[in-house]
């Protein structure tokens, strides 16, 4: 008999270790961007920025969702990283109660400026992402009960931003659609976007954001789409505009210092360009064959266009870093998801990763 007491006691012991293991760092995860993260926020929208049909998700369990990739995105690897058993959901389509675990808000083509990406149609530009999670927050506070304990829920809450690439590909570097490039100098783009950057994210922090990890701007130089256009050999990265969203990430670590100097702020930067530097430097290690163009795509690098419905795609998905003329692949992001989280060089994040992040 005491064997079989023993026994049960272990197993409850297992049971509790079990469950313990399967619950999130974090109780909510927030996600605000443009089509690097967006799942299906611009699915019912008249825009072109649209990514719910195949070839997108053919590696993706629930196939064509929205997202723009193959497979997974940068933040559903975090949230894999995290715990969280299921993907966050877009905002779109969220149930009241999916908020208090967290929402996607991002949304193809969106930018820190409200006209930037407008002649791709219908996006939620940040300032209308903002304007969600506002109204979100509110309902948070409706189903908790008080502001009290709708605060307290979300500064445990991880908040991940990726904004500013559209503002420059489609706005700074797209003189044809856009008088910013004659209007300004890549120095004052930079600083203009950053002060709307900080108002924007102010919003944020005033409605419970409280753990934020601010991801830079990616090498978008380096894109098929831009060495189709621009590059004479087709590898080359475009180093203008590469130079220009660095100006833009070494204010985003300013941005950062200043605001972990308000009450409670816990803010952190994740240095997407120079990860996918590092990972472009040593593409072959990390098994990525093909780094200068799409795996799916029309034209030269397959980065004229992103994938027409019903393409057919390379078959080694997995040794290529682009998925289309924009937006990486899985294998990519998993690379780079998994930096974020946990960082693999000092200079991944600024003050800490992800990781470091949720245990505050």
């Amino acid at each position: 008999m005491a064997e079989y007491r023993m026994l049960g006691v272990l197993l409850v012991v297992l049971m509790l270790v079990n469950n313990v293991s399967c619950a999130p760092e974090v109780p909510c995860y927030f996600i605000f961007g443009d089509s690097l993260v967006d799942n299906g926020n611009n699915n019912n929208m008249a825009s072109l920025a649209r990514a719910n049909y195949a070839p997108y998700g053919i590696d993706f369990p629930d196939g064509p969702t929205g997202r723009f990739c193959n497979g997974l995105t940068t933040v559903d690897v975090v949230a894999q990283l995290l715990g969280f058993e299921s993907f966050i959901p877009p905002y779109a389509s969220a149930s009241g109660d999916q908020l208090l675990t967290g929402v996607n808000f991002a949304s193809a083509a969106a930018g820190i400026r409200d006209e930037t990406g407008q002649q791709l149609g219908g996006r939620i530009s940040f300032g209308g992402q903002v304007q969600n999670y506002v109204q979100a927050s509110q309902q948070i506070v409706n189903m908790l009960g008080d502001e009290d304990s709708a605060a307290d829920h979300l500064s445990q809450c991880i908040f991940s931003l990726g904004l500013g690439s559209n503002d420059y590909l489609n706005n700074y570097f797209m003189p044809n659609y856009y008088s910013s490039s004659s209007q300004y100098s890549p120095e004052q783009w930079a600083d203009i976007l950053i002060n709307q950057y900080s108002q924007q994210i102010r919003t944020l922090y005033n409605y419970g954001a409280r753990k934020v990890a601010i991801i830079g701007v990616g090498q978008v130089g380096c894109s098929p789409n831009e060495l189709a256009q621009l590059s004479n050999n087709g590898v080359t990265c475009i180093d203008k505009i590469n130079e220009a969203c660095e100006m833009f990430n070494q204010r985003l670590k300013q941005m950062v210092d200043q605001f972990n100097q308000l009450d409670g702020a816990h803010f952190t930067y994740i240095n997407a360009y120079g990860i996918f530097q590092d990972i472009l430097r040593n593409s072959a290690a990390n098994g990525l064959e093909v780094t200068n163009k799409g795996c799916c795509g029309v034209g030269r690098n397959n980065g004229q266009i992103t994938c027409l419905p019903y393409q057919t795609p390379c078959q080694n998905r997995n040794q290529y870093l682009f998925w289309d003329a924009f937006h990486p692949s899985e294998a990519f992001n998993i690379l780079i998801g998994r930096r974020t989280y946990s960082a693999q060089s000092s200079s991944d994040a600024y003050p800490m990763d992800v990781r470091r992040l949720a245990q505050i």
